[in-house]
């Protein structure tokens, strides 16, 4: 089995190194796949993570949920099950053994299918009950379903038909791993990390406008109380410290990418006052907004 596991490994090393060439990322014509490589270690930088697998062939990571950190290797996968408001930092690289890794982008109704038609619902055990995050143990198998998937890029004709095979068979495999119960929950319809990936949702699309925490947990069907626990236990966050965190995060965007100036962009992401902005930027980044562009 260890043989088998470090073969696949190696094989997916080369796949991966061979389509990213000098790039940090490629994305291949395969929905939901990208392929990553990082010749160096870097600061940690705060991101939006959707739900997906991140499958680590060579080197180390590290995501930050919270004040929890997740270091991840050749030996462990990332998984997340809903939209999480992250930090990641690439923790090992060099040039000559880059980071290398698979991500896979998770839907939840292709899982939902999958469950409903193999029967796996009636094998179903405790449902997790952390955060939407979780670590797994990466197999000779998963290795194996991933490289296929990749080898298929040399088949391109072959992609429409194989492709939705392969990720079947990856998602099929996650049920069966060791992180099953966080992947049931992605295709539960009636959990309650459901009606949280809802006000997620919302939440990604209205966070301009002012948060009316009680309207919100009614309209995913939840008490104040109660969703306020979950969103916390699955996030790390309040619904208000999210909303916050998709503002400032937008906000730093587009003075990096448009360079526009804090006063215009504070107004931009909601913000009714710029000096409020100043302040909530500078305790997020650690450096108030001029500052931390110019560095």
């Amino acid at each position: 089995m260890d043989d088998d596991f470090e073969t696949n490994r190696r094989r997916l090393v080369a796949r991966i190194a061979r389509w990213t060439g000098d790039a940090e990322q490629y994305r291949p014509a395969i929905a939901g796949l990208t392929l990553h490589r990082h010749t160096h270690a870097d600061s940690p930088f705060d991101c939006l993570m959707e739900p997906a697998i991140a499958v680590p062939v060579q080197g180390v990571k590290q995501t930050w949920l919270g004040p929890e950190v997740y270091a991840y290797d050749r030996h462990r996968f990332l998984l997340t099950s809903l939209d999480l408001p992250v930090a990641m930092q690439v923790a090992q690289a060099s040039l000559d053994l880059p980071f290398l890794s698979v991500v896979l982008r998770l839907d939840s109704r292709a899982i939902s299918n999958i469950v409903v038609e193999t029967g796996l619902q009636h094998h179903r055990e405790r449902a997790a009950n952390g955060p939407g995050i979780v670590l797994g143990r990466t197999t000779a198998g998963l290795l194996s379903a991933l490289d296929r998937l990749i080898g298929l890029l040399d088949e391109p004709e072959l992609l429409p038909e194989l492709a939705p095979l392969l990720q079947r068979e990856i998602l099929y495999r996650l049920l069966r791993s060791d992180v099953k119960n966080h992947v049931w929950q992605m295709a539960s319809i009636a959990d309650q990390n459901q009606s949280i990936a809802r006000a997620i949702d919302w939440l990604k699309n209205h966070f301009r406008e002012p948060l009316r925490i009680g309207e919100l947990a009614a309209r995913v069907g939840m008490s104040v109380s109660r969703f306020h626990h979950h969103f916390k236990r699955l996030t790390s966050m309040s619904p208000l410290q999210f909303q916050k965190w998709l503002r400032l995060t937008e906000a730093r965007r587009l003075m990096l990418v448009k360079g526009l100036n804090a006063s215009t962009v504070a107004y931009e992401v909601g913000y009714e006052s710029p000096s409020q902005f100043n302040r909530e930027y500078a305790r997020q980044f650690g450096t108030p907004p001029r500052r931390d562009v110019t560095n």
